[in-house]
């Protein structure tokens, strides 16, 4: 069915009561990831500055907070058929990257918190995140048309066999905006150099994982900190640079807990799916990306870049929706296909824009009391 229908929300009871305030949850999930790394208190603070700012980065450095409000906002979608889901999938979690052949490739480029899920959720938050671009004039495409366009590019991308986006003799609109947006490599270069040397100790196995990802044995390594993200943003994020033919090379490592889906869910596993949804997803790997205990490795180029949403030339805004409806379909392909393309079939018209608004609401609410409220860095219990 179509999606693109709001509905008014239901009147009931105040689904969010009992909830912890959105600075009580931060505490919380802050304790438990500490629990599996250790955290750099000066980029939790530039997080929070972050957050302050707009309701869409705060939406980004808040995970968390979603799958709290994700089953009490959306109560009739988190029976929907399961997948091996992004998680934490936005609009600015997809980018390019080189596979083995050296092909331009763009797709989702972040799996962090990867964790079987309903296959509703990716969908919603994708497109909580599209409305909240619009609402702040990033974007110029009518709300309805954001949640129309995504649901349409997913159904088309189960429906159909799946194609990763390699940006070669086919799918020129996007390889121009691709194009468009990479980074400038004297820039890059530039900045890489300019990065600040850690102030904290990085391991000796670490620093073999980092060199043997290097493209030559035995290059002098000079090590880095990097800050960078928003959901992530506190870790550590170790870059390990050497020079290579007259040019920087450059690649990061930065530790993965379990998916913060557990933390909320309350359960104490530390399965890290990582690698087990990228290998499902129907897509080009790259061949720079891998899971090294717990630390995640890949290369910094300037051609490894996300395409920022408010960089885009106007028009082609509800073109790459459809694209990142159907880029989460090569993702969830692997899981469940069939199952999925049934239950659309049984979702009522504007399911997708009716929990797409809802959600856009809790986080706008959660972002103005965040901002507002003055925080309280107590500490608290995961």
């Amino acid at each position: 069915m179509d999606g693109s229908t709001v509905k008014s929300p239901r009147k009931s009871r105040d689904p969010l009561k009992g909830l912890p305030s959105i600075h009580e949850a931060g505490v919380a999930y802050e304790a438990w990831l500490a629990g599996y790394m250790r955290l750099v208190p000066e980029d939790l603070e530039t997080k929070r500055e972050r957050m302050r700012q707009a309701a869409f980065p705060f939406l980004r450095a808040t995970f968390y907070r979603w799958m709290q409000l994700w089953p009490r906002l959306c109560p009739e979608l988190v029976e929907a058929p399961k997948v091996l889901a992004v998680g934490d999938l936005h609009i600015e979690n997809f980018g390019t990257w080189r596979d083995a052949e050296g092909r331009l490739i763009w797709g989702c480029n972040d799996f962090d918190e990867a964790y079987p899920l309903p296959y509703t959720l990716d969908l919603v938050r994708l497109t909580a995140s599209a409305l909240l671009a619009v609402r702040e004039g990033v974007v110029d495409t009518p709300p309805e048309h954001v949640c129309a366009t995504v649901l349409k590019g997913y159904r088309k991308g189960l429906e159909s066999s799946a194609k990763p986006y390699v940006l070669g003799e086919k799918n020129e609109w996007l390889r121009e905006l691709a194009m468009a947006a990479l980074r400038d490599p004297v820039r890059f270069a530039d900045k890489m150099k300019t990065l600040p040397r850690p102030t904290y100790r990085i391991g000796e196995r670490l620093r073999e994982t980092l060199s043997a990802r290097m493209p030559e044995e035995g290059l002098p390594i000079s090590y880095r900190h990097r800050v960078a993200g928003l959901g992530s943003l506190g870790r550590r994020r170790i870059v390990a640079l050497a020079r290579w033919y007259g040019g920087v090379v450059a690649r990061e490592a930065k530790p993965l807990a379990p998916s913060v889906c557990a933390w909320a869910a309350g359960r104490g596993s530390d399965r890290i799916y990582y690698d087990e949804i990228v290998a499902r997803a129907e897509r080009c790997p790259d061949p720079y990306v891998g899971l090294q205990g717990k630390w995640i490795v890949r290369r910094l180029a300037a051609d490894a870049a996300s395409i920022d949403i408010d960089k885009l030339p106007r028009g082609k805004e509800k073109k790459l929706f459809a694209a990142m409806g159907r880029e989460t379909a090569n993702v969830h392909i692997g899981s469940a296909r069939k199952t999925i393309l049934r239950d659309l079939d049984d979702r009522p018209e504007g399911w997708l824009a009716d929990a797409a608004e809802r959600m856009a609401e809790a986080t706008i609410a959660d972002w103005e009391a965040f901002r507002s409220a003055p925080e309280k860095r107590t500490p608290a219990k995961a």
